[in-house]
């Protein structure tokens, strides 16, 4: 057999289990090389260009746009422009089992069309009125297949499909080839009209490897038998990470979207007939499910506590309006100084700088201080990374922070900008509020949630003043930072904000 390779969905980060092909690049036919960009893949956290691991030509799309596959699913097929159709038929055959099983009730790919038997006439023929969107190929286009022109293989096979005259059809690819979309435009161009290609097709692909390794209880292990579900397409929110009946019941619901979903008690939701919903069920977005998964995780199995102080920050205030006024590339925020400001302390008290290893049942102490933004997107919460904070000028973390958050805000992040940090800062505000408490960013140990600067009545040698405060509350992990430790952090904390001119040394 020729050699045909299998181009998968990646693994872009340790977190990422699956991913939505939003957009494909090239179309069927296209040779590509190593590196040029194939398709749009969204994931959990971003959405990215995937580029050719091999040079190649793209010969088969399997995972239409708008498609959600696990990781390491197939996603198309590559192989030369003279391996025929029916080896990489055998070929996916043999390795998309799903695929070839949805598509066991119509015609194969190419396959030759069975011959039609004779069809009694009906009772009483009606002429039967062309379906709307259907395609209409004006005769000036109409004529037997040019085997001469170059095109792409489905350009040819929707000109036969048709009876196009591929040589009235002006290509517009490299060297004149003729792809799909040219046909497409000739049709419409002469008067003629095309069929709207078919809805996206979510196909879910099954695990078929052994199952009795996976952790999960024994009432979902007996209904995932019953239902012919494989533990492994379930994902595991059971405590300890077990997989439990909700689990199966949402593989059910994905591998077989019209069936009934049962609720958490048990019984089966009741067809509501033409009764007008009380509600609009809003699919889950991928990153929305991680957030909810990883955030779930943290509050399960992270003890937090927390420790809130208040910080003044009078002279912080004056110190950035001195800098931004003098020198003009640098606009600092005051958010630009609490990162300062916190790495600043992570370095005098490494101790916070940690996180707890699970598998080892070890305190895992980073030497940098890799502190972790949260950014607000419409989809969810997304947390870049300013390595190595703590030997950093405020102008630099200022303007990291600024890239960071335009690439999170346009999706353009790389996975090492947002993955492995050691501490996280979320600040709200900017929203007016006062004081609130975050959940620890897991697998770091310690998060610190920044209130709204206002000012407040304090008391300063016997006399009452104005001054203007921040109240910052930090989450801890308990299993690795207790709360003198805690405390110690935010002493050091208060000592570099309130005295700002520490971070300028």
């Amino acid at each position: 057999m020729n050699e045909i390779n299998l181009i998968e969905v990646p693994k872009w980060g340790l977190s990422m289990e699956e991913g939505t092909i939003t957009r494909w690049l090239i179309a069927e036919g296209t040779r590509f090389s190593k590196g040029d960009p194939l398709c749009e893949i969204e994931t959990s956290k971003i959405t990215n260009e995937m580029e050719a691991p091999f040079d190649g030509v793209l010969r088969r799309v399997v995972a239409r746009e708008g498609e959600t596959l696990p990781v390491g699913a197939p996603m198309a097929v590559s192989a030369r422009e003279d391996v025929p159709d029916s080896e990489i038929d055998a070929f996916l055959s043999q390795r998309v089992p799903a695929v070839a099983d949805d598509s066991a009730g119509a015609p194969a790919h190419d396959a030759p069309a069975a011959e039609p038997g004779p069809v009694p006439p009906p009772a009483n023929p009606a002429p039967t009125p062309a379906p709307s969107g259907s395609t209409i190929v004006p005769e000036s286009l109409q004529g037997p297949l040019n085997g001469d022109v170059f095109a792409t293989p489905r350009a040819v096979r929707f000109a036969t499909e048709q009876g196009i005259d591929l040589a009235k059809v002006p290509g517009s690819g490299r060297m004149g080839r003729v792809s799909l979309a040219d046909v497409h435009n000739a049709v419409r161009d002469a008067g003629g009209s095309v069929a709207a290609p078919p809805a996206p097709r979510r196909t879910v692909l099954r695990s078929v490897q052994d199952d009795s390794t996976v952790d999960a209880t024994p009432v979902a292990r007996r209904l995932a038998a019953e239902l012919k579900i494989n533990l492994h397409d379930c994902r595991a929110t059971g405590s300890r990470g077990r997989v439990c009946v909700a689990d199966v019941r949402e593989a059910e619901r994905k591998f077989n979207p019209g069936t009934s979903v049962a609720t958490p008690d048990g019984r089966l939701a009741e067809d509501s007939g033409n009764a007008t919903p009380a509600f609009e069920p809003v699919p889950l977005s991928s990153m929305r499910k991680a957030i909810g998964h990883r955030l779930q995780e943290s509050k399960r199995n992270s003890p937090h506590f927390r420790l809130s102080v208040d910080l003044e920050i009078d002279d912080l205030l004056a110190l950035r309006e001195q800098v931004n006024a003098t020198v003009p590339a640098v606009k600092l925020s005051v958010n630009d100084f609490v990162v300062k400001a916190c790495a600043s302390a992570l370095r005098a008290v490494p101790e916070v700088n940690v996180q707890f290893d699970e598998g080892s049942q070890a305190v895992l102490q980073h030497s940098a201080a890799d502190v972790a933004v949260a950014v607000a997107l419409p989809s969810g919460l997304i947390t870049p990374i300013v390595r190595g904070a703590d030997t950093r000028s405020l102008a630099e973390i200022s303007e990291s922070v600024r890239t960071l958050v335009t690439k999170a805000k346009a999706g353009t992040l790389r996975p090492e900008e947002f993955q492995g940090g050691t501490f996280t800062v979320s600040n709200l505000g900017m929203y007016g509020v006062r004081d609130f408490d975050a959940i620890i960013n897991p697998p770091q140990a310690a998060i610190l949630a920044v209130g709204a600067g206002e000012q407040r009545a304090v008391v300063r040698d016997g006399q009452l003043v104005a001054r203007t405060l921040v109240t910052a509350t930090l989450s801890c992990d308990h299993r690795v930072i207790d709360g003198a430790l805690g405390a110690t952090f935010l002493q050091a904390l208060k000592r570099f904000v309130e005295s700002p001119a520490l971070m300028l040394v």
